[in-house]
């Protein structure tokens, strides 16, 4: 399911317009990427965390060369599903 469907399917189940939806869900979005990117966690009982998490440095190979390069220590984005939305997808 891509943005459009999502939107789409939740304008069907609520009544509202899809651009309503779509400001919403941009929203929604926005709101997750400034709390991480400020180094907060999103939490939805029973949905699932957004957080980050620090990977190590670590050596690696250029592909093209095969010469050694060193991979700097980085902050990624994560997600860990709840318990619920865990039990629905089994």
């Amino acid at each position: 399911m891509n943005k459009n469907q999502l939107v789409s399917n939740i304008s069907e189940k609520s009544g509202l317009t899809k651009k309503d939806v779509e400001l919403v869900i941009n929203g929604l979005l926005d709101e997750i990427t400034g709390a991480l990117a400020s180094g907060d966690k999103v939490q939805f009982v029973g949905f699932g965390t957004f957080e980050t998490r620090k990977r190590a440095s670590r050596s690696g190979r250029n592909p093209q060369t095969g010469a050694l390069i060193e991979i700097p220590e980085t902050t990624v984005p994560a997600f860990k599903a709840g318990n619920k939305l865990k039990e629905a997808v089994k």
